[in-house]
């Protein structure tokens, strides 16, 4: 198995394996660090840096669910500030590859964010969280329509270095996660990330109220899986030629290799890091095996492999 090659390439980064943290369930990699070298992974994905410092949603800001986990942490962090000053430096120390995930209310936000984040030491790409309230459009979140995604892919595009990628995060929660996907592309996105948490809501059976202190939350885990799997799928195959990482409900190795063979060129680990901290690194394992078990001796040759027709397929 150690001669099977997990190399794999996006938007022009060459990463030594394909599986990422996904932003927001491995803090910025210190948590993570205690159980494997964060450096191993294909990168690490920050929680979403916002501008300035965010208390966060109201407590309780998770539960469990069938299958998944609700939740409306409303991206608690320090701030710009906070983040350049001890988050990133730490992640440049320990050598990990640092995928920085920012949101704005605001197009001013998002530029400000990509100028100063895409010009900072040990950056080694940007994602663009568009599951945001739009401040300038009462409320709606700029992934619900093309024509806002590609304003801010845009912005972000225009401020961030051109030799740092620029991924955009998209939504399943719209009429067409394509059109989302094509506009992005269009605006300047280097590769897509899919998908984000889908919004849900529980109602606890002691209170008869709603269990969130936010009342909705997003849901992730093995629930979102076959919905990310057919997002990649159709976004590959209308744009084969546009990077696409995978995310959603990623427990074990097959669970990467089926995104892969739907058209991801990587993924990302979330949910289940909650569970077992390990799970990212157990991944990268398990996808070896999977791979070796079907005399497949390079990750990149199955990406998109489903699409081909039935005598090609591992």
């Amino acid at each position: 198995m150690s001669d099977v090659d997990l190399t794999t390439t996006v938007a022009g980064l060459t990463l030594p394996n394909p599986v990422m943290t996904a932003a927001g369930c491995a803090g910025t990699g210190k948590e993570l660090d205690q159980f494997f070298d964060v450096s191993e992974l294909g990168a690490v994905v920050t929680r979403t840096v916002t501008l300035d410092p965010v208390a966060g949603a109201p407590m309780p800001r998770m539960t469990a669910t069938p299958s998944g986990m609700l939740s409306a942490v409303g991206l608690q962090g320090p701030g710009l500030q906070g983040f350049l000053a001890t988050e990133l430096p730490w992640l440049a120390q320990r050598r990990a590859r640092a995928v920085v995930s920012i949101a704005g209310a605001t197009l001013g936000e998002y530029g400000e964010l990509a100028r100063r984040v895409g010009n900072s030491p040990g950056v080694t790409a940007v994602e663009v969280n568009l599951a945001i309230a739009n401040g300038d459009n009462r409320g709606r979140d700029f992934a619900s329509e093309p024509y806002q995604a590609a304003k801010v892919l845009e912005v972000v595009r225009r401020d961030v270095p051109r030799g740092i990628p620029v991924l955009a995060k998209l939504s399943a929660d719209v009429d067409d996660i394509v059109d989302v996907a094509r506009a992005v592309t269009k605006a300047g996105a280097d590769a897509l990330v899919m998908i984000n948490a889908v919004r849900g809501m529980a109602i606890d059976p002691r209170t008869l109220r709603p269990t969130l202190g936010a009342v909705t939350g997003g849901l992730s885990g093995p629930a979102l899986h076959p919905l990310a799997v057919r997002c990649v799928w159709d976004v590959h195959e209308a744009l084969p030629e546009v990077p696409v990482i995978g995310v959603g409900g990623v427990r074990t190795g097959y669970d990467a290799l089926e995104l892969i063979l739907a058209g991801a060129s990587a993924v990302q680990v979330g949910t289940a890091v909650f569970a077992d901290p390990t799970t990212p690194m157990r991944v990268v394992a398990d996808l070896r095996h999977e791979l070796a078990r079907r005399d497949i001796a390079c990750v990149a040759d199955v990406v998109g492999r489903a699409h081909h027709q039935e005598g090609d397929r591992p």
